[in-house]
């Protein structure tokens, strides 16, 4: 029965079709000589007996055994009909039993959910046959689906967020820009004042690139194509000294051969990264590169302070400032973070007793 399930749609309807004709030739063929052994065995004509007891034997068939010899006939004849009939039909049936009736109740179960608005549930495979692939393929749109929607969730929720800090980040710099308006309009702004409204405005204008910024991020297509590490390696070495030129830098990548990555994304969050240790190591910068699995591991460490407790529980934020003087914590790292998200990853931040360490994962493409 299995190997049957997993047979293709065509060869099990040739196979179950031959196998119904098969059984009705021979049920056929078994009436046929059962009717013709009746036939022969019946016995033809009778007798006639006389008033004075004569008997005299009738040589011709009786009508009644006439009547008796068309009906087998008949019935031997309507054998080769009615057999390969219901042969064909009960093919036909064990084919819509076994073949198709479980695949089209899981695809209208899988379509109906789907209409509800409901993608959290598994669409079972129940062949390997043509309707078994098309399960298949159903579960992999539905999964694909899901992964859309999820991503489509998490921007608009990001999206929120950032409104929600943007809006937060420029209400000190419009207060402040009003009151120097206010200095301006009673002609008693200073120097000072007209150096705060020019330092506030460029900070306004910071803060609306950022947020292009990230949007142009949210619409990037990741584009996956084909790298050398030993290309990846020898990039890495050349941004770490433009970072930082007088830091002792150290970077380990082993011979990974080919990968199949953003090549952009990968770049841009190693820039980042590196710009990001540059700016707290004291002595040195550590670079290396590993595959675990499909995932492609970029870390960067430094010998600096560390990151604030609070940066590595809550993550990377927008036009974050967890205290003062770390206004670059804000975009760099969120939007590696969101290039990290793009490309199947994340953005893990944690500190150690040799200081702090950033590691940015990147799914590695298998597909050809």
């Amino acid at each position: 029965m299995e190997r049957l399930k997993n047979m293709s749609l065509q060869r099990a309807f040739f196979l179950l079709t031959f196998l119904g004709l098969l059984t009705a030739v021979t049920l056929a063929a078994l009436l046929w000589t059962g009717c013709r052994w009746v036939s022969s065995q019946y016995p033809l004509g009778g007798v006639s007996i006389s008033p004075n007891g004569t008997i005299t034997p009738l040589p011709q068939p009786t009508p009644e055994q006439l009547r008796v010899l068309s009906m087998l006939d008949i019935v031997s004849l309507l054998g080769w009909v009615v057999f390969p009939v219901a042969g064909l039909g009960m093919a036909g049936a064990l084919f819509y039993r076994w073949k198709l009736t479980e695949p089209i109740r899981i695809l209208m179960e899988g379509t109906r959910r789907i209409q509800d608005h409901d993608l959290d549930f598994t669409l079972p495979t129940p062949s390997a046959d043509e309707l078994g692939q098309i399960c298949a393929a159903f579960e992999n749109m539905r999964l694909e689906l899901l992964k859309t929607n999820r991503e489509l969730w998490r921007q608009a929720e990001e999206r929120k967020r950032l409104n929600a800090a943007f809006a937060h980040d420029l209400r000190n710099p419009i207060t402040v820009l009003k009151g120097n308006l206010k200095l301006l309009r009673n002609d008693t702004a200073d120097e000072l004042a007209m150096n705060r409204l020019e330092s506030y405005t460029l900070r306004i204008e910071q803060y609306v690139e950022s947020m292009s910024s990230i949007q142009r991020i949210e619409q990037m297509p990741v584009r996956i194509g084909e790298v050398n590490a030993s290309v990846l390696r020898t990039e890495l070495e050349e941004t770490a000294g433009l970072f930082a030129p007088a830091l002792h830098i150290e970077v380990s990548v082993p011979d990974l051969g080919v990968l199949r990555i953003d090549h952009g994304v990968f770049l841009n969050v190693a820039e980042n990264l590196i710009g990001n240790a540059a700016r707290f190591a004291q002595t040195k910068i550590k670079i290396t590169l590993a595959i675990e699995k499909d995932i492609l591991l970029l870390s960067v460490t430094d010998d600096g302070p560390g990151f604030p407790v609070e940066l590595i529980k809550s993550g990377p934020q927008p036009f974050g400032r967890i205290e003062a003087g770390s206004e670059h914590f804000g975009m760099g790292l969120y939007s590696s973070s969101l290039l990290c998200l793009k490309h199947g990853g994340n953005l893990r931040l944690e500190n150690r007793p040799d200081g702090a360490v950033t590691t940015a994962s990147i799914q590695i493409n298998s597909k050809l």
